[in-house]
C-alpha cells in the first residue's frame, strides 16, 4: 500500500465520524480475513500495518499439540497478496465501518436517559411516530404520545428520552411526550434560575394534555421561584404551554411543611383548614362552600393532582359537610344490628354484646326526648345518611311517624 490510502482512510474517517485507528484496524482483520481464505494458509496468522507508511505483513507462529502457538514468528506474506485480498477486504471494512458506527452512535446517547432532544417527525402512524434527531432516529410509541395530539410530518418537536437500547441494527432511542419529566426539561431550557440551581423544581404531576401542577422551590431568598418560573407577563411559561400545544401549567410554591404544602397544591381553590394524620398520610381539606367545586375540579383533576404531587391522600370537604359530620359524630349508637322474623316480618333489634333481642316499639322507646330528636333531626337530612343507621349497612326503609311512638 502506498500512502495515498493513508489519506483515503483519513477522508473516510472524518466523512464517517470514525478514528483511523479504528479504520486501521478494520483493515487489518479484512486482509486477515483474506488471507484465511487462500489455500494453504496458516491456522495461526494475523496483518500488521505501519500507521506511517501504510506497509503492511501477514506474520504466523506455529502451534503445538495443545494448539498454544510456540517458536518464532515468520512473515508469510503472499506474492500480490494485496491484489487478491481487495474485494474480501472491501467487505469487512464496510461491515466493520458499519459496527464502529453503530458503537459511536450508541456511546453518543448511551446515558442520557432524561435528557431532552429535538427532532424531525418522519413518519407516523397508529404504532408509533419516528422522529430523525440527525445521524439516528428515534422513536415516539403511541403510548408515550399525547393524547389527541396530532403530529405533521417534518415539523419539530421536542421530546424525552426514557430508554436506549442497544440492537444489532444500531441504538434504538425510545422517547416520550407524557413523561413528567419533559415538564422539568422544558422549564430548565426557558428558566436559566433553574439551570444554574437557583431555583428547584421538587415534585411534578401530570396529565398529559390537559393539565400539570408543578412544584417549585428557592435556594435563594430573594429569589421568587413561581415568579421566575412564570417570568415577565409570563413569557417564560407561556414558551412552555406552546410546546406542549396549550396543556395548562399550575406553578405553586414548595412547602416542607405538609399542610401548607397542601393548601398550595390546591390552587387557585382557598383553604380555611387542613387537619392531616402523619401515620396514614391522609388530610381533611375544609373549604368554603363556594369553592368546593374549584377544589375538586373538573372530573376531580384539580384534588387528583394535588394528591400525586404532595403524596398525600387529599379530603375535600366544604363547611357544611364538615359541620354536618361533626354534628352526626357527637351522636352516640348502639352496636347491633336489625333482624327480621322470618314469619311476622316483625323487625327486632339485637345488641352487639349478645343481649335479647328488641322490638321496633321498645327500642324507640328506650330514647329520651332530646336522644329522639336527634336522631329524627339526623335521620331526615337524606335516605342515604338514614341507610348508614342501620349497623348491619342494610338499605332498610325508614320508620314512619306511625311507626315511632313515645311513652
Amino acid at each position: 500500500m502506498n500512502p495515498e490510502t493513508l489519506e483515503a482512510l483519513q477522508t473516510v474517517a472524518v466523512e464517517r465520524g470514525i478514528t483511523v485507528d479504528a479504520l486501521l484496524g478494520a483493515l487489518a482483520d479484512g486482509l486477515e480475513a483474506a488471507y484465511k481464505r487462500m489455500p494453504n494458509a496458516h491456522e495461526y496468522a494475523w496483518v500488521t500495518i505501519d500507521p506511517d507508511t501504510m506497509e503492511y505483513a501477514v506474520m504466523a507462529q506455529e502451534l503445538d499439540d495443545d494448539g498454544y502457538p510456540v517458536g518464532e514468528e515468520f512473515d508469510v506474506t503472499p506474492p500480490n497478496f494485496g491484489r487478491i485480498a481487495a474485494r474480501t477486504t472491501r467487505q469487512v471494512m464496510q461491515q466493520r465501518i458499519r459496527e464502529a458506527e453503530r458503537e459511536l452512535k450508541y456511546e453518543e446517547y448511551a446515558g442520557r436517559e432524561g435528557d431532552i432532544v429535538t427532532g424531525m417527525i418522519q413518519q407516523a402512524d397508529a404504532r408509533y411516530t419516528l422522529l430523525d434527531l440527525g445521524r439516528v432516529e428515534a422513536i415516539l410509541p403511541q403510548v408515550e404520545q399525547v393524547p389527541f395530539e396530532r403530529p405533521e410530518t417534518n415539523a419539530r418537536l421536542k421530546a424525552y428520552i426514557v430508554e436506549v437500547r442497544k440492537t444489532a441494527k444500531g441504538p434504538q432511542i425510545v422517547v416520550s411526550r407524557t413523561h413528567p419529566g419533559l415538564i422539568k426539561r422544558l422549564f430548565e431550557l426557558e428558566v436559566p434560575e433553574i439551570a444554574d440551581g437557583i431555583v428547584e423544581v421538587k415534585a411534578c404531576a401530570r396529565e398529559p394534555g390537559h393539565r400539570t401542577k408543578l412544584a417549585v422551590h428557592s435556594n435563594d431568598p430573594t429569589v421568587d421561584p413561581v415568579g421566575a418560573c412564570v417570568g415577565a407577563r409570563g413569557a417564560r411559561v407561556r414558551q412552555v404551554v406552546n410546546e406542549l400545544h396549550g396543556e395548562k401549567i399550575d406553578i405553586v410554591p414548595y412547602s416542607n411543611e405538609p399542610a401548607d404544602f397542601v393548601v398550595s397544591s390546591l390552587s387557585p381553590a382557598r383553604v380555611k383548614e387542613v387537619r392531616s394524620n402523619e401515620a396514614t398520610r391522609e388530610c381533611d381539606v375544609i373549604v368554603p362552600d363556594y369553592q368546593l367545586s374549584l377544589a375538586i375540579g373538573k372530573e376531580g383533576q384539580n384534588a387528583r393532582l394535588a394528591s400525586r404531587l404532595t403524596g398525600w391522600n387529599i379530603n375535600i370537604k366544604s363547611e357544611t359537610q364538615f359541620a354536618e359530620e361533626m354534628a352526626y359524630g357527637d351522636v352516640d349508637w348502639a352496636e347491633g344490628e336489625w333482624i327480621t322474623d322470618a314469619e311476622t316480618g316483625e323487625q327486632f333489634w339485637q345488641s352487639a354484646d349478645g343481649g335479647e333481642a328488641v322490638s321496633a316499639e321498645a327500642w324507640t322507646s328506650s330514647f329520651s326526648g332530646q336522644d329522639l330528636e336527634a336522631y329524627q333531626e339526623v335521620g331526615q337530612e337524606s335516605d342515604e345518611t338514614q341507610q348508614e343507621l342501620m349497623p348491619n349497612g342494610q338499605a332498610e326503609e325508614p320508620l314512619s311517624e306511625s311507626d315511632v311512638k313515645v311513652e
